[in-house]
């Protein structure tokens, strides 16, 4: 069956229409298995129109990388106020995370699964998203550790591992939250605080745990 004949609309609009149907194809079959057929069907567009305006399959699944890792750092940053303690403020930016992860699972499944295993543009894509959510969590926590230390010159390349890690937790978090349906955004944001906050709480009171000695030869 061909593709269903709609009334003109404006590029912008008929373009995200396109995005909307491939980030919904490759979330759900993969990069390799996705066609251009099926995402021209889904928007009810014809496939030459879908070359048109998004030139190839590496494009438009660049574009759906852009679009859904813009989507996501804007979620987070909106969700943080920067007025609240810092408990607070990882506590509503790791809410906002996984609730735009949970309310959009197939974008989710592009930046995470597709992208990062499908060639080094892709992967570029993705890394330099999450580059941006790193340094975002590695400020909050800095202002806060400036704080708890009465250190304003505190460097933030002293917490920025604390950053990394956190980031890396809350990205495997996600993927188990949407494989479990039973798991809602905010328990998933409750477990990573109960498993993260303790640490950063003692390292705000400037109460951080130390390795042991290392034993003499």
């Amino acid at each position: 069956m061909g593709a269903v004949k709609t009334k003109r609309m404006p590029r912008a609009v008929r373009e995200q229409q396109m995005l909307d149907a491939a980030v919904r194809t490759f979330g759900q079959r993969g990069y390799m298995a996705a066609s251009m057929d099926e995402i021209a069907e889904l928007a009810g567009v014809s496939k030459p129109l879908v070359y048109l305006y998004l030139n190839s399959k590496e494009d438009l699944f660049t574009a759906c990388i852009r679009r859904e890792a813009k989507a996501l750092t804007e979620a987070v940053r909106a969700g943080v106020r920067r007025d609240l303690p810092a408990d607070r403020q990882l506590w509503e930016g790791l809410q906002a995370f996984f609730t735009h992860t949970a309310q959009n699972p197939d974008g989710w499944s592009v930046l995470h699964l597709q992208a990062r295993t499908h060639g080094e543009r892709f992967a570029a894509e993705v890394a330099a998203m999450r580059e941006e959510l790193v340094a975002f969590v590695t400020q909050l926590i800095a202002v806060a550790a400036r704080d708890a230390h009465r250190d304003p010159d505190l460097p933030e390349h002293e917490v920025a591992g604390l950053a990394e890690a956190l980031v890396g937790a809350a990205e495997s978090l996600a993927a188990w939250a949407n494989a479990n349906p039973g798991v809602t955004a905010r328990q998933a944001a409750a477990t990573l605080m109960n498993f993260a906050w303790a640490g950063l709480g003692n390292l705000m009171t400037g109460h951080p745990w130390s390795p042991p000695p290392t034993p003499e030869a």
